[in-house]
């Protein structure tokens, strides 16, 4: 046995000597200002097109196939003016020019790759409109990459089905997204564009040095001061998209004496709305980033960010909507005292502060120690119409009050709602008239009603019948994390880290505005015992109540009210990952574990959910533990100097975010039953093709999903099994158990035909579905009422009939060709076409279930056509459609200043087109959804859909010395 296990051991020995290097060049690359490396710099060898990338101590080596004699480097970077460096290579020797030097690139010709995506998109995927939107805000060599984040971004194309919760975001190596969702905040650090440019992204599960990563790759923004470069920039921008404007100024000192350096950045966005009506953009950021070197080998530093962000927010709307009112139209607004007021604001307070230690142990190793801490909340706010007052009668107490929906596009306001009958009548039509003559001259929310309910109901003594509410999350999280980087020898690398974060999240309802009254009854109006109740008095007495142990509260502006948690949770995780570098292939191999807890803590006692424990409301949940880990690998096999074969393979699970882990977190400790870590298993295989002239890159990928799980929120009607006229709730919508497959294909290539213009095409085919049926259970405050049934309400098996239906998001095809022009007297000019197809709309998981066959007694419809079925259930593609954007900027150099500036425009032709959209669930049952389906004047609760932007811009000039 020993002597077999020596066998195996000099077996591996003289494998690994068998890639030992004969003729080698290496080096470094240091900023010119600064004299700080600079990482992921492309160095190519010009006669061969061998490509390499400086690593985080900017040093690069070519190992394979280096051709001998006089040579020529090519050094570039995004935001650096490129240089060429000649070399003489002899066989068998080492070339090592290390201290190699890059200058700024003063004429800002590059800025054009941090521009408008970030200010249009980073504060709004929690709007829903831009869930699906991937990490990759940034500028990179790769061509498909720079199509994905900068053309087809606004579509919300997903690169390989992947959305935000599947990519990390780092800040000086520290983890920024969020335990709530799994997503990155990015209105975190909105508005710091001029000090987000040095980042370092990695591509899908390929090695990257601080983390494990995720399936749509990791990018990490370093702001250390000392890595700024000395200077100052002051920028004003103009745009029709989110804000209407935008003015910057940054400074950073350099490298001083004394060791010390630090950088400082002030911006406001703003504007009284941007495409969408009513939409409202507030925002400032602060940054400060003080770095002390206190040593040859130790060196501090403080990153402060501060990025307020008030904005006016927009929902998807029916197709009918769209008829009457245009896609720039939004029901959340109205006109109060001559000025916008939309009703559903998103305001972020949510400051970083961050301490990183850089501890260069060796010239081989490297640590780095970081603690971040992160405090403050978003705040969405919203009308509640719920308002009542308390009468007594007979003894028995009741509660009087409550309103219609006042949003303006309320079902029952369109013309539809007048017209849903088969023959409808002479005063049908003159009412939906009425309602489409009021719809189009008006449509908004109308402020001055509800002042005047409010005011009427003061003046005899009541409460407030509307009132503004948040729904406030206020977030206290600390992260510790170490990274070691260490070179074992000249051909492996090791990297490891590990991090702990800690979370306290408080959750509550927040009263913002009475508008106009005193004060507002803290009970929920719609939580009375209906006619089927099967309750005691007693209980039934407390439903109403948002917190038995303070009943019938009556709430001010700025107390908290409805629901009241915390929840806690913990993550601890270590990575480790070698990588490993020889003559004809390069491969890698990971590691990860970690552990997560997720703890509710109940701070009101619900009325429908009394008491403490799981199946209570106060108090403190169950724990809830999740034990993870993964691996990767992968090789990049070097064919020539020219062309590549690079493979990435990973198998990985991940524990639920909080989102999914709690059924309906806001009233009960219940977590969600059948829940699991998700498992993910992805291969990618790439053809890389690098010459002077030409660089392509052709990608297979697959990425498979199972035992995911999701939670919806609506209202919806005639559930199965309930009872005549009892089938109506609010409810949660719990999924578990959902597998996913998304397979594809991606290419990028451009060629410099000529020094000054340069040809580029990308294109993206995939398909992104669903594999199974995944389990489906409701639970609702509506079902308690009632001993007769279960609080979980399940259909048929239990399950809805996903298999085979796609994965909603942006479009699963999108091609682009386009060319750029960069003239040496620093102008550029660059147009892309951008075709995009097979995008599919987000269906109804409850009208999939056995409920969509079932009659209110549970027994099939007994006229239930199969075929018909069939059709109606038939996923929604939206049609294909083409979008033309420009870009180009110019810049000039007076004494010591650099003045430039640069502009886009998007949708050249003004095309109009669906970025996605969800039918609605009201309706979820055979008869209703083909009666509805099948009206003359179309459906009162047909598919509600998101609009692409029509013709916008963005300009910038700036202002560098």
């Amino acid at each position: 046995m020993k002597k077999s296990f020596l066998i195996f051991l000099f077996g591996i020995v003289f494998s690994l000597a068998g890639f030992a290097q004969q003729t080698i060049v290496k080096g470094s690359v240091l900023d010119g200002t600064t004299g700080e490396p600079i990482p992921d710099v492309t160095i190519t060898i010009e006669e061969t097109g061998q490509t390499q990338n400086t690593d985080g101590k900017g040093e690069f080596s070519f190992t394979q196939n280096v051709p001998l004699g006089e040579q020529v480097l090519k050094v570039e970077k995004v935001g650096y003016v490129t240089k060429r460096y000649p070399i003489i290579v002899n066989e068998g020797q080492t070339v090592d020019i290390s201290g190699m030097t890059l200058d700024y690139d003063q004429s800002d010709k590059d800025d054009l790759f941090i521009i408008s995506i970030s200010d249009d998109n980073l504060n709004s995927e929690d709007d829903g409109l831009t869930d699906n939107i991937s990490g990759l805000l940034q500028a990179s060599r790769d061509v498909f990459l720079n199509a994905a984040a900068f053309d087809f971004s606004a579509t919300f194309f997903r690169p390989r089905g992947l959305d935000n919760a599947n990519g990390k975001v780092l800040i000086n190596g520290v983890e920024m997204n969020k335990q709530f969702n799994g997503r990155p905040q990015w209105a975190n650090w909105g508005g710091l564009n001029d000090v987000q440019r040095n980042r370092v992204f990695t591509m899908g599960m390929s090695p990257n040095d601080y983390t494990f990563g995720d399936l749509a790759g990791t990018n990490n923004i370093i702001m250390r001061a000392s890595k700024y470069r000395r200077g100052g920039r002051i920028s004003y921008a103009s745009a029709n998209r989110s804000y209407t404007g935008r003015v910057m100024a940054s400074y950073s000192s350099g490298l001083l004496e004394g060791g010390w350096s630090y950088s400082v950045l002030g911006s406001r966005r703003y504007g009284e709305e941007g495409f969408r009506d009513g939409t409202l953009y507030d925002a400032n950021s602060l940054f400060v980033a003080v770095e002390k070197q206190l040593n040859e080998n130790h060196s501090l530093n403080f990153t402060g960010i501060y990025a307020q962000n008030r904005r006016g927010r927009s929902t998807a709307i029916t197709q009918e909507v769209f008829e009457l009112k245009g896609r720039e139209y939004n029901p959340f607004w109205g006109e109060l005292n001559g000025e916008q007021r939309n009703a559903r604001m998103r305001e972020t307070n949510e400051p970083i502060l961050m301490l990183n230690h850089y501890w260069q142990i060796s010239d081989k190793v490297r640590l780095n120690n970081n603690v971040a801490y992160q405090f403050g909340e978003i705040a969405n706010s919203r009308i509640d119409n719920g308002g009542t007052r308390l009468v007594e009668f007979n003894g028995e107490t009741a509660y009087i009050g409550g309103a219609r929906n006042p949003t303006p596009e309320y079902y029952q306001n369109l013309p539809s709602f007048f017209l849903q009958d088969d023959n409808p009548t002479a005063y049908d039509y003159q009412q939906a008239y009425l309602a489409q003559q009021a719809f189009i001259n008006d449509g908004q929310l109308d402020w001055y009603r509800m002042y005047e309910a409010n005011a009427a109901l003061r003046a005899d003594g009541g409460n407030s019948l509307y009132a503004i509410q948040s729904d406030v999350v206020k977030d206290q999280q600390l992260t510790f994390n170490s990274i070691l980087d260490a070179e074992l020898t000249d051909n492996i690398k090791l990297n490891a880290a590990v991090s702990y974060r800690n979370l306290k999240s408080e959750n509550f309802a927040r009263m913002e505005d009475l508008l106009g009254g005193t004060g507002y009854l803290d009970v929920d109006f719609f939580a009375e015992e209906d006619d089927n109740s099967t309750i005691s008095d007693e209980v039934a007495a407390n439903l109403a109540q948002s917190d038995v142990r303070n009943p019938n509260r009556i709430v001010t502006e700025g107390d908290r009210y409805k629901y009241n948690y915390e929840m806690h949770a913990d993550v601890i995780s270590a990575f480790a990952q070698a990588q490993f570098k020889y003559n004809k292939v390069d491969f890698y191999a990971g590691l990860n574990v970690s552990q997560t807890t997720y703890q509710r803590v109940g701070l009101y006692e619900s009325g429908f959910f009394r008491g403490g424990g799981n199946d209570g409301s106060f108090g403190e949940s169950d724990k809830l533990d999740f034990s993870n880990y993964g691996i990767k690998g992968g090789f990049t096999y070097k064919v020539t100097g020219k062309h590549l074969i690079d493979v990435n393979a990973s198998y990985f699970t991940k524990a639920p975010s909080i989102r999914n882990s709690f059924g309906n977190a806001r009233q009960s400790n219940a977590k969600v039953i059948g829940l699991e870590s998700e498992k993910i298993q992805s291969v990618d295989v790439s053809y890389i093709f690098r010459s002077p002239i030409v660089k392509a890159r052709v990608t297979g990928f697959y990425s498979g999903f199972k035992d995911g799980s999701d939670i919806g929120f609506y209202f919806t009607e005639d559930l199965a099994g309930l009872g005549v006229d009892t089938g109506d709730a609010f409810v949660q919508e719990i999924m578990t158990n959902i597998e996913r497959r998304h397979v594809g294909v991606e290419l990028g290539i451009e060629a410099q035909v000529t020094p000054t213009i340069k040809l580029k095409g990308a294109a993206s085919i995939g398909q992104f579905t669903f594999q199974n049926d995944p389990n489906l259970y409701l639970t609702s405050v509506d079902f308690l009422n009632r001993s007769d049934i279960d609080p979980q309400v399940t259909f048929g098996d239990g399950t809805t009939q996903l298999d085979g239906y796609h994965v909603s998001g942006g479009p699963e095809r999108a091609f682009q060709i386009g060319f750029e022009y960069r003239d040496p007297d620093f102008w550029n000019v660059g147009v892309t076409g951008n075709f995009f197809s097979n995008a599919y709309l987000d269906v109804s998981n409850l009208a999939r279930s056995a409920n969509f066959t079932s009659d209110f007694d549970g027994n099939t419809f007994n006229d239930y056509d199969p075929d018909l079925a069939k059709e109606l259930l038939k996923q929604e593609q939206f049609d294909d459609y083409m979008l033309v954007n420009i870009i180009g900027g110019k810049s000039w150099k007076i004494n010591d200043y650099f003045v430039g500036f640069f502009a886009t425009i998007n949708n050249v032709f003004d095309q109009e087109y669906k970025t996605g959209g969800f039918e609605q669930s009201r309706l979820a049952n055979f008869r209703r959804v083909s009666e509805d389906k099948s009206r003359d004047n179309g459906p009162i609760f047909g598919p509600r859909y998101f609009f692409g932007n029509g013709t916008t811009y963005y300009f910038n000039v700036y202002v560098r010395f």
